[in-house]
């Protein structure tokens, strides 16, 4: 099939009705963006960066990969960031994973996923620096939950710890890095308490 034809008819009937809601809708999308927030998250297709927190298209500046991880080898995440605080001068930088990711499973099994392995890697490293922690857990479950959570207070660390945001800090630029977790079964984001906004606290991660 060369065309998704259903995709392209819902396209036109939501440009449609959005239209038919607000009739400056479109015109003013298409002006220059101008968003506060930078949303770091899960390429996981249940966790719609704007449409959970009821934002508007345009309102956050959104990358996405497999367990919301920040490498300091990306540069496709390092760019997003470097231009989100340089250009776009976005205010909050938010990592947002969820519970229950296929990621941090596969992360802890021992299962062979073929290329994805190498990616994986940096979430192994995650449970390294808190294996004794992540091994005292009582069930799989709980492992998995706390494993979610530790994985975002390392990915905000990372994101304290980049050149775009450590300039940023450096000239006095406002700037606050938060990481949060998306509960699935109920909808409800979780603030991990780890807001960081001076270089001084990114020390202290």
């Amino acid at each position: 099939m060369r065309t998704l034809k259903e995709l392209l008819d819902k396209n036109k009937a939501w440009a449609a009705e959005t239209k038919s809601k607000d009739t400056s809708f479109f015109e003013n999308l298409s002006e220059l963006q101008n968003p506060k927030y930078l949303w770091i998250g899960c390429a996981d297709s249940r966790v719609p960066a704007t449409e959970i927190v009821d934002m508007k298209p345009g309102e956050i500046f959104v990358h996405r990969n497999i367990a919301n991880v920040v490498v300091h080898t990306d540069l496709n995440c390092l760019s997003v960031i470097q231009y989100a605080v340089d250009v776009l001068k976005v205010e909050h930088i938010i990592v947002c994973g969820h519970y229950d990711c296929g990621g941090v499973k596969a992360a802890l099994s021992d299962e062979s996923f073929g290329l994805i392995d190498n990616w994986l890697g940096h979430l192994k490293d995650v449970y390294r620096y808190h294996k004794n922690k992540l091994d005292a857990c009582k069930t799989e479950r709980e492992k998995i939950d706390l494993m979610c959570e530790l994985n975002v207070v390392e990915q905000v660390a990372n994101v304290c710890r980049t050149t775009a945001v450590k300039n940023a800090w450096g000239r006095g630029q406002t700037l606050s890095v938060h990481g949060w977790l998306y509960r699935l079964k109920d909808g409800i984001i979780r603030d991990m308490d780890i807001t960081t906004i001076s270089l001084e606290e990114a020390k202290q991660l």
